[in-house]
């Protein structure tokens, strides 16, 4: 069965996306005892342990201020303002501002985890096969496109709330006051709860994929009997 599996991948690559698909559905419903069920539920599961080993570490002080893969940087329209202050000797309140803004996005993905948890739990494979032979972050991207939109609208007011928690947004308040009263700048207003929460929900699926590929890649992640039988059909 795995010799099949071989030659169906040395095929794969002489194909088209539409054939790739076409030549995927007509795989077997059941690989080595493994069904699309039991393939779903793999995949959940491997979505649920990058929570559990990845996102948990973006909870903790400086989780993304000093993760390079997730650290929030300022948006375009407020660089200037960034530049702006340092070039007047204000540098130390541009740096509060930019670890304000990671500092809520810890607070409020800790707060949020269980909505995280929920979307994983509730996600449903619809083609789980092709899925699992799929890319690195094949199930991470599927995740993203299924909840991206309504983790967005739960997780906005965490993140409102975070930034009143950490105070971020009287640092900012008074950040950009200090800015607009720099003679012949333009004035600056941008909301930065809507910016920082895409930030962070995009910094939450490239934790996800970070496990999500060492699943695939390293035999000793998988943790579990069910992920062992599962991961083995894409090795």
């Amino acid at each position: 069965m795995y010799k099949k599996i071989i030659i169906a991948f040395t095929v794969l690559q002489l194909f088209s996306c539409g054939d790739l698909q076409q030549i995927v559905n007509q795989l077997p419903q059941e690989t080595a005892g493994v069904g699309n069920l039991d393939i779903a539920k793999g995949l959940q599961e491997a979505l649920q342990l990058g929570i559990d080993k990845q996102v948990t570490k973006l909870t903790s002080e400086d989780g993304f201020y000093k993760n390079e893969l997730v650290k929030i940087a300022l948006p375009e329209e407020l660089q200037k303002v960034d530049k702006t202050l340092r070039n007047i000797g204000l540098g130390k309140l541009a740096d509060e501002g930019l670890k304000v803004l990671n500092r809520a996005a810890e607070d409020a993905v800790s707060e949020a985890t269980p909505i995280f948890v929920d979307a994983i739990k509730g996600i449903s494979f619809t083609d789980a096969k092709s899925i699992l032979l799929g890319s690195d972050d094949a199930a991470t991207k599927y995740l993203t496109q299924e909840t991206q939109t309504s983790l967005y609208n739960k997780f906005s007011p965490v993140i409102s709330n975070s930034f009143q928690k950490v105070g971020a947004d009287k640092i900012w308040e008074n950040l950009i006051t200090k800015y607009n009263s720099i003679p012949l700048t333009n004035k600056v207003d941008t909301d930065l709860t809507n910016y920082v929460t895409q930030e962070a929900l995009n910094g939450v699926y490239t934790m996800i994929a970070v496990e999500e590929k060492e699943i695939r890649n390293k035999v000793s992640s998988r943790t579990s009997d069910l992920l062992k039988k599962v991961f083995v059909l894409q090795d």
